[in-house]
């Protein structure tokens, strides 16, 4: 006799047992017969096992250079300025076109009756006759300092719009590493609550002993359990804020919110290189773009000027064509003219001055502007820096203050355990402590979010993960 095991699955389509206790050589079932479940169990297994996969969201490891790299590849605002880079190539080739030779041909076939009254002679009508005509005409402008202006201004036009799409990467970017650096310190206050938590039970733990053998009361332990209860509160928040910032990190770099996110960077406090705001000023004034772009508009504003202006001035223009002209296809003659002209503009009312004054004073707003542009930029790099080496202080501060906290845990814990204290003590040395890592988690922080700040302000967010 031989007991045969049950089997741990089952076919859909078997409902039968095959626990059964019975003599081998008399039973209908062989060993053999333990492959038909299995074989029958495959397809549904292996399609639970690829819905499970589907349902896995897909994994993405971001560093804080692939975050803003992709956020720039992605955001919306970036493509609109590079098109807007690609129309500015466009109006400026339209206004090269008159600086260029125009070419045309044309072909034509007429049929005319005419009447020799009209011409002085005497009779009646004349034809039907045949005309036929084709030919190329040319023009060119020689010299048309108006024309030309303006395509400089064209061309003054697209360098803007590069640096308008150089400006809009940069602070994309900026915004990237800022919300990358906030879901940072979201992993982080979990991190930080989970060891709260972690702290608190060792603490439960011990006020239970403690009243288990008669040296502590109900209060400590219940002291001890409110505790707990309100770490638990916190580690739920903290976990809700973390998503919450990668989520806001997903929009900004403009990927599918079906990913799980992993980031791989961590908040610490790196050593940066001491500038006086005099060199910082330095740096930025030759890398960022915006003031690059306000000169460009200036710039702009004074030719747009200059083509106004020079409009006064005489333009000369040739033209001419050729072709052949007869009665019939095979019949015809060659014909041809030449023009040279010289245009000089005489009175149009009054429009071009009062073109003059508005164009004056677009170049008169742009001058205002780039020094406004140039403040602006003096104010950003010299509040960076100032934030910058407040929050790496804060950061020494906090770190010193987390130490202390720990040490002022430690002492009142053995003095709750060996019974000179109740855990009241403990509790409020929990909770400095708890404090204490969240200014270390703020100040850390700040203090990375201020390094993305002053990068930002000197136009070199590259140096950031060099």
């Amino acid at each position: 006799m031989r007991r045969i095991r049950p089997l741990a699955w089952s076919s859909p389509w078997l409902t039968e047992s095959f626990h059964r206790e019975t003599d081998m050589k008399e039973s209908w079932f062989t060993p053999g017969m333990i492959l038909i479940p299995f074989i029958l169990s495959v397809p549904y297994l292996t399609g639970a096992f690829a819905q499970a996969a589907e349902q896995q969201p897909p994994i993405l490891r971001l560093s804080l250079r692939d975050a803003m790299e992709a956020g720039v590849d992605n955001n919306p605002n970036v493509r609109l300025l590079r098109e807007r880079v690609m129309e500015a190539q466009g109006a400026s080739q339209t206004q090269r076109g008159p600086l260029l030779p125009n070419l045309r041909g044309s072909f034509g076939w007429q049929r005319r009756v005419f009447f020799l009254g009209s011409l002085g002679v005497a009779g009646g009508t004349t034809g039907p006759f045949n005309f036929f005509d084709y030919r190329g005409f040319l023009t060119q402008n020689l010299f048309n300092l108006s024309l030309i202006q303006r395509w400089r201004a064209a061309k003054t036009s697209v360098e803007v719009a590069e640096l308008d799409a150089e400006v809009s990467q940069r602070d994309t970017k900026a915004t990237v590493g800022l919300l990358y650096v906030d879901a940072l310190r979201a992993e982080a206050a979990v991190e930080a609550a989970k060891a709260n938590l972690k702290l608190n039970q060792e603490l439960l733990e011990l006020a239970q002993n403690r009243k288990a053998a008669g040296l502590a009361t109900g209060l400590d332990v219940t002291r001890a359990q409110v505790q707990k209860q309100n770490e638990k509160q916190r580690l739920l928040a903290a976990e809700n804020d973390r998503e919450r910032a990668k989520l806001n990190l997903i929009r900004a770099i403009g990927i599918d919110f079906h990913v799980r996110l992993v980031l791989t960077d961590r908040l610490k406090l790196v050593e940066i290189q001491p500038q006086s705001p005099r060199e910082a000023l330095e740096v930025a004034r030759a890398r960022r773009a915006e003031l690059k772009a306000q000169t460009r508009r200036e710039k702009l504003a004074a030719l747009t000027l200059s083509s106004v202006t020079t409009e006064r001035l005489p333009s000369f223009e040739f033209a001419g064509d050729y072709g052949q002209t007869g009665s019939k296809v095979d019949g015809t003659f060659e014909t041809w003219s030449t023009l040279l002209q010289i245009s000089v503009p005489l009175f149009d009312g009054g429009s071009r001055e009062g073109r003059v004054s508005e164009s004056r004073s677009q170049v008169r707003q742009e001058q205002l502007r780039t020094k406004d542009v140039s403040d602006q930029i003096t104010l950003e790099v010299r509040d960076a820096l100032l934030t910058l080496e407040s929050t790496r202080e804060q950061v020494e501060v906090t770190q010193e203050a987390l130490k202390f906290a720990l040490r002022e845990l430690e002492l009142s814990r053995e003095r709750f355990a060996v019974g000179v204290a109740n855990n009241v003590e403990v509790t409020n040395a929990q909770t400095s402590v708890a404090q204490a890592r969240d200014s270390v988690i703020a100040a850390l922080s700040n203090f990375n979010a201020s390094r993305i700040n002053l990068a930002r302000a000197q136009g070199h967010l590259d140096t950031l993960y060099r």
